[in-house]
């Protein structure tokens, strides 16, 4: 078993307005030449958690981090008119609060939690709200 001790947040860079499913994800990740999903797991909408890749599987989410990370993505990130947004439903909120506390839990050598933007040399706003602020979900 790999060591995990990072979690890196994404958006899937969508508009809130539009579905945007965990076979598009999948579909949208190939054709970007990866060998599926890169997150290990995908946040919809209405709060479904869906297991894109399996935690045992290097992610392909945060380049240079990804051997010791989880890569958490939610559906959407730009409003209606497609600009960059906190488009994260009260439902995705419950839901990464309890994905990030149980993961912490299976896995205690988890100390930090960042946004893809706050990773070094990344230029994206990805996931569009300050995932730093998560970090006290670690203490819980």
């Amino acid at each position: 078993m790999r060591t995990i001790n990072l979690i890196v947040i994404h958006c899937s860079a969508t508009r809130a307005d539009r579905d945007f499913t965990e076979d598009d994800l999948e579909v949208c990740h190939r054709r970007r030449g990866f060998n599926g999903t890169g997150y290990h797991f995908y946040i919809r909408k209405n709060g479904d958690i869906k297991t894109t890749r399996e935690i045992e599987r290097i992610g392909a989410h945060a380049k240079g981090h990804n051997q010791n990370s989880i890569g958490i993505c939610y559906e959407g990130g730009l409003d209606a008119n497609g600009c960059i947004a906190d488009t994260r439903t009260a439902a995705q909120k419950d839901a990464m609060f309890w994905l990030i506390i149980n993961l912490h839990h299976r896995f205690p050598d988890i100390k930090v939690i960042l946004g893809h933007r706050d990773l070094p040399g990344v230029q994206k706003a990805c996931p569009c709200f300050d995932a730093t602020k998560l970090q006290p979900l670690l203490e819980v």
